[in-house]
């Protein structure tokens, strides 16, 4: 016999809500606009202070996410489309091999302004911390 308690909850469509965690972004895929898949979605960042998703890291050509670079694209250039399951964002894959990229061991750490104002002028975005587009 098991300890463990069945959960007796209905199954909840996750379409149907949203918001969702962290977790389930990471892995999910990212196409261009005619379909191509573009890579994954490595992991997230956060704005410790707002709660808001700045960028997302974006993983391509590399096996099960091993060695090579990650390509942050800020948050709102991304589109989740439910079609695909996936996100949508109108770049071409040279477009984000051109991009400004990070080594997958610093990924996760905290980045200078001026590396961050390289990422939004590449992409002619509105950095997060607000002002004019670059």
């Amino acid at each position: 016999m098991s300890d463990q308690k069945q959960d007796s909850r209905p199954a909840i469509e996750d379409s149907a809500h949203a918001l969702i965690s962290s977790r389930r972004v990471e892995g999910t895929k990212v196409y261009n606009k005619a379909g191509e898949k573009l890579g994954s979605i490595h992991s997230v960042m956060i704005n410790k202070t707002s709660g808001h998703v700045v960028y997302a890291l974006l993983s391509f050509g590399t096996f099960l996410g091993l060695g090579g670079n990650v390509y942050p694209v800020p948050w709102p250039m991304l589109d989740y489309d439910p079609e695909r399951d996936g996100y949508v964002v109108d770049l071409t894959r040279e477009q984000i091999e051109n991009a400004p990229n990070l080594g997958l061991d610093e990924a996760d750490r905290p980045r200078q302004r001026s590396e961050e104002e390289l990422v939004y002028a590449y992409y002619g975005q509105v950095p997060h911390w607000g002002g004019a587009p670059y």
